[in-house]
């Protein structure tokens, strides 16, 4: 009988590791861990658009957040009159909090233990679309305008000029830190305690969020920040970590086990497959994460494009004033001559 070839045998040999530490010995472990039960009816449409739960800590800091945006934009409107808070800004804001409020409090968080691919759901809204959407609304930038001149100089700046955000803002940091999240994520215990433990799963979200906040913010680059990358670097940047994504996703696809025991574990009648389930979130993770990084990589190039054609219209203007300056000294030194060679016959 000849042996069925490994898929990626060389790679996935070579991760042999990170399975036992993830999910090795599922099967042993889930006989030892007391079986939970998810929801009786499967995930819908209808239920996971309107199957809204109002937990406190991500409704007061949404509602939070969308109060003080409105306050601040009305007072920088009513106080700088000719530059006012372009209105895209207010909708990128508004965007990245609906995405936050559709991944903790819809329909969604009601299925994210119970399976893995909705759990997965959960982390691309949080990394790849409230995130980005957050940092294209320059929330630091509206904060300096709307703030009064002394909390400028005696809090804000000496903040973004201390030495911890100087690291924290490095554009290498924010890329190994968002990249280090999802591995020890994905390929440690701590992601089946998350699932246990409802502390530990909002603390593991708000780790997310920030961690894809400093990986976004440099790769945006809207508002101030100690560090400035060239378009060219910010598009690599974000090649990078798409890549790390890609493999991470192409690992997990490929693993034969259920990695996370709550999920081997989950009483459920309906549904893929524990395993099914796991290379589906593995999927998401792939092809989502693919599209929305060269969608953001594309529009970097733009924003490049959209540069050199500003620099090469303002070179061309200062081009031309000073050839126009030259003219006119040119015209004033032939007058002057001119008038030096009439002079003896008048």
């Amino acid at each position: 009988m000849r042996a069925r070839p490994a898929p990626v045998p060389l790679l996935i040999g070579g991760l042999a590791a990170l399975r036992l530490v993830a999910g090795a010995g599922s099967v042993a472990a889930a006989s030892a861990t007391a079986p939970s039960i998810g929801p009786l009816d499967p995930p819908t449409v209808l239920n996971l658009l309107f199957g809204w739960s109002f937990e406190p800590f991500p409704t007061l800091g949404i509602v939070a957040a969308l109060l003080w945006w409105r306050w601040a934009v009305r007072r920088v409107n009513a106080v700088h009159p000719d530059h006012p808070v372009p209105p895209r800004r207010t909708w990128t804001f508004v965007g990245g909090q609906v995405a936050i409020a559709i991944a903790l409090m819809s329909g969604i968080d009601r299925y994210d233990t119970t399976l893995f691919s909705v759990h997965m759901v959960q982390h691309i809204l949080l990394i790849l679309v409230a995130a980005p959407l957050i940092a294209l609304s320059a929330p630091v930038t509206l904060l300096l305008r709307v703030a009064s001149h002394q909390t400028r100089q005696h809090w804000i700046l000496p903040v973004l000029h201390s030495r911890v955000m100087r690291v924290l803002s490095f554009p290498v940091v924010g890329w190994l830190f968002l990249a280090a999240v999802l591995w020890a994520a994905h390929f440690s215990p701590l992601f089946n305690a998350t699932l246990e433990d409802p502390f530990l799963h909002d603390l593991e979200h708000a780790l997310f969020l920030t961690a894809a906040l400093l990986f976004w913010w440099p790769a945006i680059a809207l508002d101030p920040s100690p560090w400035r990358m060239a378009h060219p670097v910010r598009a690599v940047h974000i090649f990078m970590q798409m890549t790390q994504n890609t493999f991470l996703a192409f690992v997990m696809i490929n693993v034969e086990s259920v990695l996370y025991v709550h999920y081997a574990t989950v009483v459920r009648s309906w549904g893929l497959s524990p395993l099914d389930d796991q290379r589906l979130a593995a999927g998401l993770m792939w092809i989502v994460g693919d599209v929305i990084f060269i969608a953001s990589i594309m529009l970097v190039v733009r924003g490049w494009f959209r540069s050199e054609e500003r620099d090469s219209g303002r070179n061309d203007r200062r081009a031309a004033v000073q050839l126009a300056e030259i003219r006119i000294r040119e015209q004033r030194l032939a007058e002057r001559l001119a008038q030096e060679r009439g002079d003896p016959g008048t």
